[in-house]
């Protein structure tokens, strides 16, 4: 399972540009995260930039898919190995 979003969420919207995939968008109450569209910021970044720069931790991480299973997402959003 990919990245989610909790309840705690407070729609202060800096998460959603932060997403390489574009796999956040506005929700009907709150933001949400597209798992098919989702790598955790693998093959982007070291770490997921929408845990990085969420201002109250609503999305907790260790919820986890493989490394592997990640970048075979990556590699198929993007057409790059």
């Amino acid at each position: 399972m990919s990245l989610m979003i909790t309840d705690e969420c407070i729609n202060c919207d800096v998460c959603e540009p932060e997403c390489p995939n574009e796999a956040i968008s506005q929700g009907e109450t709150i933001y949400q995260i597209d798992p098919n569209k989702c790598t955790e910021c693998v093959g982007h970044y070291d770490t997921p930039q929408c845990v990085e720069v969420c201002p109250v931790d609503c999305i907790p991480v260790g919820i986890e898919e493989t490394k592997e299973q990640l970048m075979a997402r990556y590699i198929q959003l993007t057409g790059q190995k």
